[in-house]
């Protein structure tokens, strides 16, 4: 007997109820639909063991259409049933989350209770039987409807027995048969189950032991095949697989293998990031309290797959692994997206809505042409209770907990999929140097097809004979029209900053005027300042103003098409050392020394325009200089006159990690970045600004310095 605790205060004590609804009403609420349902029922059967789970949608019971879920797992005894399987929110699986058979172990998947919460949401009654290794087969009985229809929960039972008959299992195992089913499975669902179910087990597991068979309507047992996905997503296109350790250092290799070529037989690129690289890429870092130097969120391992989705790749995917062309999208949709495994097992995404849960196809908008969308990817994330217990899925299963730790384990798999596109872009460029625009549109003139069809014409061929020619010269178009969408894409983005620096130049310039004007009349009225306080405080002012307009003047270059250069020009050394100056806290704060020459080089280059390509080869700099070791982390400028005394090189040496060999030929080209976060601009925007001065810009691999040496040539003041 219970015995209510009694209160001296005056105080009545109440006790809690559950008014028997709430099987059905938790149901409905925490696990999200059928699927779910029937993929958590899956998961209890592998927490229990099992090697064969078989899934059979029945018509033979009086009341219509069954769902039965069978297993060769362990099975329960009457004690599990009584104590653990009747008693809901156990903490039965939280405080025995291994399972051992014949000295094979398993860590279980399910920790919510949430398998008899399904099995209320998919019917209205539950059949069971289940056998424990020798114990007696037992019999259980739930009416769902009945239950929800009672008043209290004194009347909520489970029917228990011994099995009549001859058990139906060999040793062990579990059947559950859902009757009274509340949906419809037409075809569509049954496909929407067996895709998911595909998904179930992750390729990082070592579960070779666990199979699972679909039974759809019509079929038998010993006509259904195993649960398995298609042979292509094994295969993929692109992919990049690795490891993510304790101090948030992302070790990996990328693998490109175009189709119908073996990935393993191929030489995979490395790729490493640090924790600082992905932390300086982090947008809003006031959400959570991140470390700069190391993340919390533990290690793990990943592998995603990219395909590209156009009509002639689907075609040639079809054909290469025999596949019908029309399912390739519908197989990689199906496995979209990045999946969580947890000891092996799925944790999130359940359901199609959750697919994008990192978030990859907003952050697309942002760059529409080299990032990937979810619907291009299938990804795997291994994670594990012991090393990642802060990486939590909420109740539902559709999404996790908002944490720090989880907030850190984004950003590094954003930071791993920015890595794969920056790699998949590099191999979609032609192989050689990048066209420029007179040859992109040189392309598109018809003069040598109309001479070579003129010439035809004259020496008397068959019409016949210019199918060759206008075939190659459509070839020839549509080569161009591709090269300069592909441009457009990265010259609109530039357009779009153009825009943003037009408003940043205008708001900078209208408010500098204005405050140049109220410190010119206090100066005018109070100067000059005995005060030696207030005359710093002035200084100060001043020097502000001052450090606006040069923000102001580097940004004018790309503010307008429209900018008008004026007509002076500028001292190379001090545009170096202005432009050093209002980067300093940034080189300060990476310990990073930059040695400028003594010289007076004046060079007819727009002083705003120069700012603008000094900023980016320092800001360059930096960024891999901050990826170096402390101790040796400096730039250094040199100049030296060439052409005569008409022009001037000025270079630009750091001790940084310098670049990758297939970087050298393509570091200027429009969108090429391995920074993390990066548009792969800046050194575009400076090397085209170098251009319009009649000079050029290029890279020395090895630096001189044994990281990067980059180098431009500016026409010298006469």
């Amino acid at each position: 007997m219970v015995t209510r605790p009694s209160f001296n205060d005056g105080y009545r004590a109440i006790p809690f109820r559950m008014h028997p609804r709430v099987f059905a009403a938790l149901g409905a609420d925490l696990v999200t639909n059928d699927v779910v349902a029937v993929i958590e029922l899956v998961k209890n059967s592998y927490d229990a063991f099992a090697e064969n789970v078989w899934i059979r949608f029945g018509q033979d019971s009086p009341d219509g259409g069954f769902l039965e879920i069978r297993d060769d797992g362990q099975g329960m005894t009457l004690d599990v049933i009584e104590n653990v399987w009747c008693l809901v929110a156990t903490p039965y699986r939280a405080e025995n989350p291994i399972v051992e058979s014949e000295k094979k172990v398993r860590r279980v998947a399910g920790e919510k209770g949430l398998g008899r919460l399904s099995v209320a949401r998919l019917g209205e009654r539950l059949h069971m039987s289940t056998q424990a290794c020798g114990s007696p087969c037992w019999e259980v009985q739930v009416d769902w409807s009945a239950i929800a229809a009672g008043q209290d929960m004194s009347a909520c039972v489970a029917r228990c027995r011994p099995c009549a008959g001859d058990s139906r299992f060999k040793e062990s195992g579990t059947i559950l048969r859902i009757l009274g089913l509340k949906s419809m499975w037409d075809e569509r669902e049954v496909s929407d189950l067996e895709e998911n179910l595909a998904r179930l087990i992750s390729p990082f597991a070592e579960t070779d032991d666990f199979r699972i068979r679909l039974v759809k309507p019509g079929e038998t047992e010993a006509t259904a095949a195993d649960i398995v996905s298609p042979e292509f997503l094994k295969r993929p296109k692109y992919k990049i697989a690795g490891t993510v350790d304790d101090e948030g250092t992302i070790e990996c290799k990328y693998t490109h293998a175009p189709i119908g070529r073996d990935g393993s037989k191929l030489d995979p690129l490395p790729v490493r990031i640090t924790w600082n690289q992905v932390y300086q890429g982090i947008q809003d870092r006031s959400r959570f309290r991140f470390e700069r130097h190391r993340p919390r969120c533990g290690p793990f391992g990943f592998e995603i797959r990219a395909w590209d989705v156009g009509p002639e790749d689907t075609k040639e995917i079809a054909e290469t692994f025999e596949f019908q062309k029309s399912q390739v999208r519908k197989a990689i949709r199906a496995h979209k997206g990045i999946s969580v495994y947890r000891d092996g097992v799925l944790v999130l995404p359940k359901s199609d809505t959750a697919r994008d849960w990192l978030g990859l196809d907003l952050r697309r908008v942002s760059r529409v042409g080299t990032r990937l969308s979810t619907s291009q990817i299938v990804g795997y994330v291994s994670i594990s209770a012991d090393r990642n217990p802060k990486i939590e899925d909420t109740s539902d299963r559709e999404r996790l907990v908002s944490t720090r730790e989880v907030a850190e384990f984004e950003e590094l798999l954003k930071a791993v999929v920015e890595a794969l596109e920056n790699k998949r872009a590099d191999d979609r460029l032609e192989p050689g140097r990048e066209k420029s625009f007179q040859d992109l549109f040189g392309a598109l003139s018809p003069g040598t097809l109309l001479s070579d069809v003129t010439a035809l014409a004259e020496d008397g061929a068959p019409a016949s004979e210019t199918v060759p020619i206008l075939r190659a010269f459509s070839d020839s178009l549509e080569a161009a029209r591709k090269e300069i969408e592909h441009r457009f894409v990265y010259y609109s983005r530039l357009a779009t900053i153009g825009t943003i620096a037009q408003m940043l130049v205008h708001e900078i310039r209208n408010r500098t005027i204005a405050i140049g004007a109220f410190l010119r009349l206090v100066k005018d009225r109070f100067g000059p300042f005995q005060d030696k306080d207030i005359g710093n405080t002035y200084r100060r002012a001043d020097d502000a103003v001052d450090s606006l307009e040069r923000l102001a003047d580097t940004f004018s270059p790309l503010a307008s098409r429209a900018f008008r250069r004026r007509k002076k020009g500028a001292v190379l050394e001090e545009r170096i050392r202005e432009c050093r100056g209002l980067l300093r806290g940034g080189l300060r704060r990476n310990g990073i020394n930059c040695h400028i020459p003594d010289s007076r080089t004046e060079v007819s280059v727009d002083p705003g325009e120069l700012d603008a390509i000094l900023i980016n080869l320092i800001n360059n700099a930096a960024y891999w200089l901050s990826q170096s070791p402390e101790e040796r982390r400096s730039i250094k400028f040199s100049v030296k006159p060439m052409d005569d005394g008409r022009r001037v090189r000025l270079w630009v040496h750091d001790t940084g990690p310098g670049l990758q060999d297939d970087d050298v030929e393509r570091v200027f080209w429009p969108g090429v970045t391995r920074k993390p976060g990066g548009i792969g601009m800046g050194l575009t925007v400076a090397s085209e600004l170098v251009q319009e001065y009649g000079g050029r810009m290029f890279v020395k691999h090895p630096g001189t310095m044994g990281g990067a040496s980059f180098a431009c040539d500016l026409p010298l003041k006469r």
